[in-house]
């Protein structure tokens, strides 16, 4: 695990934010409504699968993608669709709650991970 977080790459690291910011938003959140998360897999699935498309089919050349990628791609939709059904009504500003605590343990998280995997790095 050590080995991975110290070979992240920028990106993967800004990846991984995101996915803090929505798990924080999960956890103060959470709907067990069936039917939530049931649309959220459903429009994983439908905008998965464009993704999928458009990324290695949609071009001149087929490109291949490694399986984590093609999670990803499925993923994201499913974060962002539960994520806005979880905080609809919840009076927040984009992606921020009105309560400034959320945004700082949100914002805590991702900066002691940051700081874990640039320590890594050395």
């Amino acid at each position: 695990m050590l080995n991975y977080l110290a070979s992240l790459t920028t990106a993967r690291l800004i990846l991984w934010c995101y996915f803090i910011w929505y798990l924080v938003v999960l956890v103060g959140y959470f709907d067990p409504n069936p039917a939530l998360w049931l649309t959220s897999l459903g429009l994983s699935l439908i905008i998965g699968f464009a993704l999928l498309i458009n990324t290695t089919a949609s071009g001149s050349k087929k490109i291949r993608l490694d399986r984590w990628q093609i999670f990803r791609l499925f993923l994201m939709p499913f974060c962002v669709s539960s994520f806005a059904a979880l905080v609809k009504g919840k009076g927040f500003v984009l992606i921020f709650s009105r309560k400034p605590s959320e945004v700082l343990i949100a914002v805590g998280i991702c900066a002691v991970f940051c700081a874990l995997v640039a320590l890594l790095k050395r």
